[in-house]
């Protein structure tokens, strides 16, 4: 028999709906799971074994009677530590914020909850979600590789079974960039379709919510449950949320890909380069008209990113004093944000808004464009910089560089695997779409997921 914990959500969703297992069953799989990793992996910063069987308990009454909630009903899930539960510490992995007990539910648990699932523990970022790397843990491919980060954790925990989704966020990749380490699917929805209440920020203005899972299919039920309008969000916006699995199966023929070019692109890995060329040439035989587009600016998305996410991180963290409580890396970012001055940072904010109308064009000829997520496969826990194309650079300006202009621009952007390295390590890469558009990125990764098999593969 399959063991639970390799199946997706949608296949144990409908398990659980036949009443072929029970939810009960199904969580103590992933406790299971999770208790048998955590010495390696330590996916998790609070495992919740009580609540969550008391949860699935509930959900398995109510389903019995006939009560079934949607796709998530008795399906458990895990929370990054940068987001309130009711009664428990919001961390962010940081003894800084040991003693921060949230008072209330963040908008996103009290979607799922109000969905049925049940979450079984709270998962480790990279400290406050200003990293890449989530130091803390390791990849389940190969234990001395990093998760990447900031949603480590949750990377990490769907990989090995131990929840069949988890909730990340995503500031300049940080949901995205452990979808891609760990070989699973991960979904950075637009700007204000998530509501961000309840979640401790790193940027205002940069900052997103969304899932990570092993399919496409499983971030467009996870989705559904998850958006909607909420006015304690500044950011959200009150737009009629579409059916996000209608069109998943509708293929890619007559859709116009356009495959990124510009130089942040130029800096990649020979393995990931030739990864994303049969990507691209995979689309266009299946009857996607695939073009090259130079992004315009592309170099301009880092600066733009450092200059508004810095400041705004140092405001809510207070950097003017208790910096000895947050990782040297941290401590160092938070005190980089305190010299950037307003000039640099409104000057950001208004290139943002010509990077923006950028991508306007682009979707006037484009349904989407496509790019790889990580510019190499996941690099070593203890590695800080690499050379790329003969131009070194921290780890952390490599990773973010090709997901930032999403962050900056709040468009859609879905990370899906799509190879392995000669080391065995999961390649990947992301989808973008117009604002709104969610449903046409995971179409695109529904329909790869349909002719490709990465997403299946388990690691052990």
């Amino acid at each position: 028999m399959t063991d639970l914990t390799d199946l997706t959500l949608s296949e144990v969703s409908a398990l659980i709906e036949a009443r072929a297992v029970s939810p009960v069953e199904v969580t103590r799989a992933c406790l299971a799971r999770a208790e048998a990793t955590q010495p390696t992996l330590n996916a998790f910063v609070r495992l919740c074994p009580d609540a969550g069987l008391e949860a699935a308990r509930i959900a398995e009454a109510e389903i019995g009677a006939g009560r079934w909630r949607g796709p998530l009903h008795g399906v458990p899930v895990a929370v990054k530590d940068m987001i309130d539960m009711a009664g428990l510490p919001t961390t962010g992995s940081s003894r800084r914020y040991a003693g921060n007990i949230a008072v209330e539910d963040s908008a996103v648990v009290a979607r799922l909850r109000a969905a049925g699932a049940v979450i079984v523990g709270k998962t480790h970022t990279h400290e406050v979600a200003y990293g890449v790397t989530t130091p803390q843990c390791a990849n389940p491919w190969a234990p001395g590789h990093t998760t990447g980060g900031s949603s480590g954790g949750s990377g990490a925990s769907v990989a090995v079974g131990s929840s069949f989704m988890a909730l990340g966020t995503d500031t300049g990749g940080s949901i995205r960039i452990p979808a891609a380490c760990c070989g699973v699917t991960g979904l950075k929805p637009t700007f204000g379709l998530c509501s961000r209440f309840g979640i401790m920020p790193l940027s205002w203005t940069l900052d997103h919510v969304g899932p990570l899972t092993r399919t496409a299919r499983d971030a467009a039920l996870s989705l559904q449950a998850l958006a909607g309008f909420d006015p304690r969000d500044r950011g959200s916006r009150d737009i009629a949320i579409p059916a996000f699995t209608d069109g998943l199966e509708d293929g890619l023929a007559g859709l116009r890909i356009g495959i990124a070019t510009g130089t942040i692109f130029d800096r990649i890995e020979a393995e990931v380069a030739a990864s994303f060329a049969s990507v691209t040439q995979r689309l266009a035989d299946v009857g996607a008209l695939v073009e090259a587009v130079p992004i315009p600016r592309s170099e301009d998305y880092g600066t733009a990113g450092d200059r508004i996410c810095l400041p705004e991180a140092s405001v809510f963290h207070g950097a003017d004093s208790g910096l000895e409580l947050f990782g040297e890396d941290v401590a160092r970012l938070l005190h980089s944000g305190t010299l950037i001055p307003a000039t640099r940072h409104i000057e950001a904010r208004a290139l943002r808004r010509h990077l923006r109308r950028d991508w306007d064009r682009i979707f006037d000829r484009f349904d989407a464009v496509v790019m790889p997520t990580i510019p190499t496969p996941a690099v070593r826990r203890d590695q800080e910089t690499l050379i790329l194309a003969g131009v070194e650079e921290s780890v952390a300006a490599a990773y973010v560089r090709l997901c930032v202009p999403a962050n900056i621009t709040g468009l859609p952007a879905l990370s899906v695997p799509c190879g392995r390295s000669a080391e065995g390590l999961p390649l990947a890469f992301q989808i973008l779409a117009r604002p709104f558009a969610d449903a046409t990125v995971l179409r695109i990764g529904h329909a790869w997921q349909r002719m490709t098999d990465w997403h299946d593969h388990r690691p052990r």
